[in-house]
Order: structure tokens, then sequence, then C-alpha cells
């Protein structure tokens, strides 16, 4: 699924700052000459760009829609109305915050709702996939809460639901968070909300990576189970960077107190503007294809890995991403990263559980809006073996990556 590029802001900037033009002009080569495979980025259509750049970046909107702290906020009060709406209808959400400036901050916004400093917290431990926001001690849940990681089993590399329950025994958190940065298989939210229930705790899904996946129906809602859920509106979602919160109409006053005036300031009312269009494009039958074909290519792609020798985590996966070790290749994540960012398929590291060496994360939600499917995934695989095992050089594997792109501009002209 292709989107169309519209050039027009290029073309101002152009005349009116001729050195930043050509910086936005290098970016969007960039994108467009390199095979994108970070499972946290994706294309935004370019109506969610004309959003961006619309004149809402010009309200100062304070508050919430029919009381906000400053004046004339009349349409932006529509436009933020139609966001809620929209995720509140494609989530099936009682309640929807959609001011969050990012998936770190919806997370912070949910804790303040419901935890106090020197909570205990049971979450995925950062080896095992955890976020920054699940307690590391370099971020503010690490330092103002309590954390109890659990993990996943060493054979399967599936979340250890026993530790799960027996930690939640043991410790009795105040919250639960169950969700990560690089699982690649369904999170069990039915289990996670039986256990909540047995310790009296509260249920937070951070479905920041597997948001977008649920809104075309392709992976499981988290909504129905988990007491506030936090989200990303960029990754599979395909919207602006940002964040947004759902929850019950029983948290919904602590929820937006915690995001405005406890976390946050103004709302950015043209990226909520960006949000309610992707709300919008998320909503149709067309996205509902997209979201599968995303998942197909992501299986595709790690059984052709696999086929190349690297090591799958889990064995494959269920959702856009994809995590595997190099290490049968010769060479470790970090080794294997900079060689294939010379051939120009951009892709992130990961810790691998279980190891001491770092894995290589892969997600096929950018490429799949650029409309490749499975075929592509089977090419970019045995690219990246060959890359990675130092069988091609850099610019020969360059130009089979710009030649792969090349039928599949992001934004064509």
């Amino acid at each position: 699924m292709s989107v169309t590029h519209a050039p027009q802001t290029a073309d101002v900037l152009t005349r009116q700052d001729p050195e930043l033009a050509e910086i936005l002009l290098g970016e969007l080569d960039r994108q467009s000459s390199t095979l994108q495979l970070i499972a946290a980025e994706n294309f935004c259509s370019p109506a969610v760009l004309a959003a961006l750049g619309s004149p809402l970046a010009n309200k100062y909107a304070e508050g919430y829609p029919g009381a906000r702290h400053h004046g004339g906020c009349e349409i932006v009060d529509v436009a933020e109305r139609l966001a809620v709406e929209r995720a509140k209808a494609l989530f099936g959400a009682d309640h929807a915050n959609v001011q969050s400036h990012s998936g770190s901050s919806a997370v912070l916004a949910a804790y303040a709702a419901l935890l106090r400093p020197g909570d205990t917290v049971l979450a995925l431990g950062l080896p095992y996939g955890g976020h920054l926001t699940h307690g590391s001690p370099a971020n503010f849940s690490g330092r103002w809460f309590d954390f109890v990681p659990y993990g996943v089993d060493a054979e399967t590399g599936l979340i250890d639901h026993d530790q799960v329950r027996a930690l939640a025994r043991t410790h009795r958190p105040k919250a639960i968070v169950c969700g990560s940065i690089a699982y690649s298989r369904h999170i069990d939210h039915a289990f996670f909300r039986e256990v909540a229930d047995e310790v009296g705790a509260y249920l937070i899904a951070d479905a920041a990576h597997p948001i977008g996946l649920v809104a075309g129906g392709a992976a499981p809602n988290p909504v129905p189970y988990a007491d506030i859920v936090c989200a990303t509106t960029h990754k599979v979602l395909r919207g602006p960077r940002g964040g947004m919160i759902l929850c019950g109409s029983e948290l919904a006053e602590r929820v937006d107190r915690a995001v405005f005036p406890f976390t946050q300031g103004g709302a950015q009312m043209h990226t909520i503007a960006a949000k309610a269009v992707a709300f919008g494009e998320a909503a149709t039958p067309a996205f509902g294809a997209y979201a599968h074909q995303v998942i197909a290519n992501a299986k595709v792609l790690a059984a052709a890995l696999a086929d190349e020798g690297l090591v799958v985590t889990t064995g494959g996966t269920d959702t856009h991403l994809v995590t595997a070790d190099p290490a049968p290749l010769g060479v470790d994540g970090r080794t294997a990263r900079g060689r294939l960012a010379a051939a120009g398929m951009v892709l992130d590291c990961c810790a691998l559980p279980h190891a001491d060496s770092r894995g290589l994360r892969l997600g096929t939600a950018a490429v799949t809006t650029q409309g490749m499917a499975e075929k592509e995934m089977e090419r970019i695989a045995a690219l990246l073996a060959g890359v990675v095992r130092g069988e091609a050089e850099s610019a020969r594997a360059r130009e089979e990556v710009r030649d792969l792109v090349g039928g599949f501009p992001p934004y064509p002209a």
C-alpha cells in the first residue's frame, strides 16, 4: 500500500530556508533509498503530514475541550473531540486521552493516575524486552517506583507465566505492566487480568508496538482486560509521533488529570489533528488488509532469516516484530548492525533473553506500507544474511538495496 508525496512543503522551505530544505530533502532521500526495518518506524500518509503542518500548530490549548485555559479554542476543540471519538470507536474504549506527547509520557501519566512513589510494580525485565519506562534505573520509573521484573522461559523465549504468578503472589504489586519493545508474540491479556485480580493489582497494558495491529483486527485487543492501555500513534498505526491512553469511564478523570496538569502543559493540536486522521485511516478495510500483510511479511521474514542461519527468538513471530541472534553467522548484534547500516539496511539491536550478546530487532511495518510482500521479505533476508556474513561488499549490497526500494517508493511523485 503506497502513499503519495505532496511536495509543496519542500517548495516553500526551498524559497524561505534553503539550508533546512536541503536537510529535509536529504532525509527524504535517505528514507527512500534505504531499507527501513526499524520496528518502531513507519511512513505516515500525506494527510497525516498535512495535519502536522497545519495552522493548528499555532494554537495554545491547555486543558480539554470546553475547559481550556486560553481563548479561541472553538475549532481545536472540535479536532480533539473528533480524535477522541475515533480512538474510542477504533479500540472499543470508554475513554481516550489523545494529548500524550509520546508513548513514554503516556506511561508516565498512567503511573501518575494509579500509583504513588514507592509503590511496587511488576513488569517485564529490560533484558527480556521491557521498556525503559518499565523500571530502568535511568528512567523516572526505576527512580520513583519499586519494580520487580519477570522474565521469559530460557527454552522457548515465551513469557514465564508461572514466574509472573509467583512474583505477584510474593510481592503483591500495586500494578502489573504487560507489554514489550522486543517480544514478538501476542500477550495473553486474559492471563494478566486474572493474576492482577488475584493480588488486587491494577493492570496496565503498554501496547505501543501492537496497537496498530489491534486497530487492523490483526492482534488481540487489550482494552477489555486492562485498567489502562498506553500506546503510541506511530509505529504500525502509521500516525504522527505521539501517544494516547485508553481506559474505562471510572478512571477517565484520573487519567486526564494525570496528563494535564500533572505531567504536561499545552496540547499539541496539530499532532492531535494528525492522530484523528490516522484513526480515521485505521478504521478502513484497506488498513485491516495492511495490518494482516504486516504480520504475513514478518512471518516470512522470520522463517527466511532462520533458513539463513540466524537464531530467531521464540522461533518466529505473531506480530510485526522479529528478533534474531546473528552469532551463528560469526558476528554479534552491534557488528551486524554496523555492516547492515553501511549497506543501507536500517534496523536496531536489542537484548537477547538469557544471553550476554545483543541481537537484531527488525520490523515489517514500513516496508509493508511501501507495498512490499512475501517475495520481498525473502530477498531482504538473503541480502541481510549475505551482508552480515561479509560475503557482499557494502557498495555492491547498497546497490542491491537501492534496486529493491526503488520499486517501492514511500512517497511516489
